[in-house]
């Protein structure tokens, strides 16, 4: 069965500008290289620009090495993917799913590649510099990691803060743009902030259910409803303590719980995939790098329709970005 995959977050882009020694061919450092997303048959990969801690203050500097990483090293023709930045790009992939899914078509999807930038703290607090980042081609904004910033606060502070009045000018910015937004990673004040002020749906990347896995970053009951109404997407992931409390190994099919407790409330047309590959030092057994997808998708096979695990491994991330995707400028 071909099932082309689309995979909503990963983090090979810090790892590469820490070591330029690093190819993203077919590199052993890497959980997501081109030769893996090949195997595993995913046909667009988010790549996240993640300032980490150890870099020191965010800079907007930093922000545009990760961008010049990905358009060095990343997007060439040999051994690169397709960089997707307007919607006609998303309408193009999405009928090259529908039709490498024919029994009569043979040949593979060239991977394509979207920009995402996860916590605002590089912008240092500069509309202009968001602005910039849209017109340079990056598609999503991720507003926090973990903590506060100068735009909102993350799930992990403290004071569970929301908005800044800047963070508002930001959501607008977004709006009038483009420039998605995903909440992974945002205080739940700032969601409902966000769920009240925004004027276009928004995404969560990479979270779980809270109610199976009682972990801060994921979503809880009422934020699932919450997406699912708006006809935002969420991004189930593979972050071993995001799915599954306790010691022992996690595997795939600790993710089934999951899925169900999102179908249940009403989310199950608007599920996708965030592995976070390359942001984790641990893995789900069975699910450690892209290639291992075919695998999973025999698992959900096993269970669920086929049209439904169709919608889950790409068709509702590719609609989202059908309609919301800026048009190209003619």
């Amino acid at each position: 069965m071909k099932i082309p995959v689309v995979d909503d977050h990963c983090d090979v882009l810090s790892k590469m500008v820490k070591d330029k020694g690093i190819t993203f061919a077919d590199d052993p450092r890497l959980d997501v290289t081109y030769k893996r997303l090949q195997e595993g048959g995913v046909a667009l990969q988010t790549f996240a620009i993640f300032l980490s801690e150890g870099r020191g203050i965010p800079r907007f500097e930093h922000i545009l090495d990760q961008i010049d990483v990905f358009t060095s090293r990343v997007v060439p023709a040999q051994e690169g993917v397709r960089w997707m930045k307007w919607r006609e790009d998303a309408v193009s992939l999405e009928h090259a799913v529908k039709a490498v899914q024919s029994p009569l078509q043979s040949h593979a999807i060239q991977p394509w590649g979207l920009l995402s930038v996860e916590g605002a703290d590089g912008f240092e607090g500069s509309l202009f510099y968001v602005k910039v980042c849209y017109d340079l081609g990056v598609r999503f904004l991720g507003i926090t990691w973990n903590h506060a910033n100068w735009a909102a606060d993350g799930v992990m502070e403290k004071r569970k803060g929301g908005f800044t009045e800047k963070g508002k000018q930001l959501i607008e910015l977004c709006n009038e743009t483009g420039l998605l937004l995903d909440v992974s990673h945002l205080s739940v004040a700032g969601f409902w902030e966000l769920a009240e002020r925004s004027k276009r749906p928004f995404i969560a990347s990479h979270s779980n259910a809270q109610a199976i896995c009682p972990h801060p970053r994921n979503l809880n009951d009422e934020q699932i409803r919450a997406i699912a109404a708006m006809n935002g997407r969420i991004g189930i992931t593979f972050v071993p303590y995001f799915v599954k409390e306790g010691p022992g190994p996690v595997v795939p099919a600790d993710i089934l719980p999951h899925i169900e407790r999102m179908c249940e409330l009403g989310a199950g047309n608007i599920l996708m995939f965030g592995s976070d590959f390359d942001g984790i030092e641990t893995w789900i057994q069975g699910l450690e790098h892209p290639g291992r997808y075919p695998a999973f998708i025999d698992l959900l096979l096993a269970r669920y329709p086929e049209e439904m695990v169709k919608g889950w491994m790409s068709g509702h991330a590719l609609s989202f970005l059908s309609k919301h995707l800026p048009a190209k400028p003619v």
